[in-house]
C-alpha cells in the first residue's frame, strides 16, 4: 500500500516509527512546524528548530528510504507573544530556499485570541509575499467552528492568497463543508482519542466526496498513531471502497496538492 503522510511531527517520534511507516508503504512524510511540548523563550530556539526540520530530520528519514519535507511557521500555541512571533517570522525567509520546504505551516488559531489572530495575519502575509503554500491548524473541540470561520475570513481578505494552495487541517463534520465551499483543501486528522476516528473520517468522505480531501495522522508528543493513515485505508477497503478510491485519498490527493510546491518531488 503506497501512501503519503502529509502531516506528522517526526521530531517527537522515534526511529522505530520511521521504520514502521516505511514498512507500511509510506513514500513521503511532511512535517509542519509545531509546538515543542513547551513554549520556546527566544527566536534562537526557533532558528535551531528550523535547522532541525530542514537539515537533521531529512537525514533521519532517508535512512529508511523516506522522503522528508517540512513546513515552517510559528504554531498558534506559541502565538500569544506578538513581539517574539515577529522575530520568528523574520527568520523564515532565509529557510524558504531549503530544498525540502513546502510552505508556511502549521499556522492558525488555538484559543481564537486577538494575538493569535494577528500572528496568523502576519504569517498569511508572509506566505503571500513569497508565494508559498499554506497549512492551517484549526482549534479543538468547541472552539473549532468559530476558529475556522475566523481563519477563512483572514484568508479571504488577502487577495494574493489562492484558495487551491491552502490546506485547512483538522476538519470535522461541522467544518469540512465551509472549507471545501471556500475552494480550499480539507485535511482530516486521525487520532485515537480526539479529532476523527477512522470510522468518522470515512463517513465524511462518503458524505462530501473525495475531492480536495486528505488524511493525516498528525502524530506528535501526545496520544497519536503514525500508522493512522494506512489503518484507515484498510478500514475503507473493509467498507467496500475500491482500491482506486483508497489510493486517491491516501496518495493521489496529497500528491496533487503538494506538487504545487516546486520542492515536492518523489523518486520514480
Amino acid at each position: 500500500m503506497r501512501y503519503i503522510e502529509p502531516h506528522a511531527h517526526m521530531v517527537s517520534r522515534t526511529t522505530d516509527d520511521y521504520e514502521r511507516m516505511a514498512l507500511a508503504g509510506c513514500a513521503a512524510v511532511c512535517e509542519p512546524a509545531f509546538w515543542a511540548g513547551f513554549d520556546r523563550s527566544s527566536a534562537a530556539g526557533f532558528h535551531d528548530y528550523f535547522c532541525q526540520l530542514t537539515e537533521h530530520e531529512p537525514k533521519r528519514a532517508a535512512k529508511f528510504g523516506l522522503q522528508h519535507f517540512c513546513w515552517l511557521g510559528i504554531n498558534s500555541k506559541e502565538a500569544e507573544d506578538v513581539k517574539l512571533a515577529a522575530e520568528v517570522i523574520a527568520l523564515i525567509p532565509e529557510f524558504l530556499k531549503r530544498p525540502n520546504v513546502l510552505g508556511i505551516g502549521e499556522i492558525g488559531l488555538n484559543k481564537n485570541s486577538r494575538n493569535e489572530l494577528r500572528v496568523l495575519e502576519m504569517q498569511v502575509e508572509l506566505a503571500a509575499t513569497h508565494d508559498q503554500l499554506i497549512l492551517v491548524h484549526t482549534p479543538h473541540l468547541e472552539d473549532k467552528l468559530k476558529g475556522t470561520r475566523l481563519i477563512l475570513d483572514v484568508l479571504k481578505n488577502d487577495r494574493l492568497i489562492r484558495p487551491e494552495r491552502v490546506i485547512i487541517d483538522h476538519v470535522e463534520e461541522h467544518t469540512v463543508e465551509m472549507v471545501l465551499d471556500g475552494g480550499m483543501w480539507a485535511g482530516m486528522t486521525l487520532y485515537p482519542e480526539t479529532k476523527c476516528t477512522p470510522a468518522r473520517a470515512i463517513d465524511i468522505l462518503e458524505t462530501y466526496g473525495r475531492e480536495k480531501i486528505w488524511l493525516n495522522s498528525a502524530c506528535d508528543w501526545g496520544v497519536s498513531d503514525p500508522l493512522a493513515v494506512p489503518k484507515t485505508a484498510l478500514e475503507m477497503k473493509k467498507r467496500g471502497h475500491r482500491a482506486a478510491a483508497v489510493e486517491k485519498i491516501i496518495f493521489a490527493n496529497p500528491e496533487k496538492f503538494l506538487r504545487q510546491s516546486p520542492n515536492f518531488k518523489l523518486p520514480g
